[in-house]
């Protein structure tokens, strides 16, 4: 009974948001020009100024908690090698799709899936440990998936382009950037004036529900066709091997409850709609990417079902 209350109170709505953005954008009430609107709106303003108001004002001492940072990143780093290797070995793909699809293992989807899921599951007291996954989730993975596809790409011309590619990539990210100021102004002690913090907070709370909108808008262009097979690995190593990983490293260094909690199921999160950006930068796997995202998003329903009901 309480699983099926779980799934009724926790995940059901954040998918029915996911799917009225589906059907409003399928039926033709939305165009693709509004979705493409609301998710810049959501991308480049709402999700960076949500950002920022949490990390300005965030306990830095108790939510930086190296245990779980340690056993997220080397449960999404595993993944990303066990992507690659895959690829290669079961699929006989190129390095450069080799990247991606190793991208596609290692990006779960910690803002517009993790955080809503989370604080329905927990309440919103209880996602200190998803900022700070999301803190460093974009350096990381962009760092790590960046880096990794220059290597491949430029061998033999030189670290000089490999980094500046790397960088500027980077550093052109609207959620990067919020990051970073919001650790400017946590690190100087400077308190956010009334105003500003409760403009902040009007915007925060407007941008997860229209990115969820969004996000259903936006997988409508997805269509799930060719290679299933990759498409089912990434799925597998995202929904079922990367949460795996991160329980048993949080078990063994004897994570708190509550960042073991954000921790696993940010870990259990489909691949985020980066993974289509990386790829379609490069313009490799796309086909992968993209339907890795739609299809693994469908499949959390039951895949996060499945991780709240162990979580207890």
């Amino acid at each position: 009974m309480r699983m099926f209350e779980t799934l009724i109170d926790v995940i059901l709505p954040v998918f029915l948001v996911i799917g009225a953005g589906y059907a409003a954008t399928r039926s033709g009430y939305f165009s693709a020009g509004h979705v493409d609107g609301l998710m810049r709106f959501t991308q480049s303003f709402a999700i960076p100024c949500l950002l920022f108001h949490a990390i300005a004002t965030l306990d830095l001492a108790a939510s930086f908690d190296p245990r779980l940072l340690a056993s997220f990143y080397s449960g999404a780093f595993l993944c990303f090698l066990i992507g690659i290797a895959g690829a290669r070995l079961l699929f006989r793909r190129d390095w450069e799709d080799c990247i991606v699809i190793g991208f596609c293992c290692l990006f779960s989807n910690s803002v517009l899936l993790g955080l809503p899921i989370t604080e329905r599951a927990y309440g919103p007291e209880n996602l200190t440990g998803n900022f700070a996954i999301i803190a460093f989730h974009s350096p990381f993975c962009y760092g790590l998936g960046i880096t990794a596809m220059e290597i491949i790409r430029n061998r033999g011309q030189g670290r000089a382009r490999m980094l500046g590619a790397t960088l500027s990539a980077m550093f052109r990210n609207a959620l990067i950037i919020a990051i970073g100021l919001g650790f400017a102004v946590n690190l100087s002690g400077l308190p956010l004036p009334g105003t500003l913090d409760s403009a902040l907070g009007l915007i925060s709370r407007a941008a997860l529900p229209a990115a969820l909108f969004a996000l259903g808008g936006v997988l409508v262009q997805y269509r799930p066709e060719g290679d299933l097979r990759a498409i089912g690995f990434v799925c597998a190593v995202s929904l079922l091997v990367h949460p795996a990983l991160v329980w048993s490293l949080g078990t063994s260094v004897g994570l708190p409850q509550d960042l073991f909690r954000s921790g696993v199921l940010t870990a259990a999160m489909a691949p985020g709609f980066n993974a289509y950006i990386f790829a379609n930068i490069y313009g490799r796997a796309k086909r992968v990417a993209a339907s890795s995202v739609l299809i693994a998003t469908g499949l959390s329903l039951f895949t996060v079902w499945f991780w709240l009901g162990m979580l207890g």
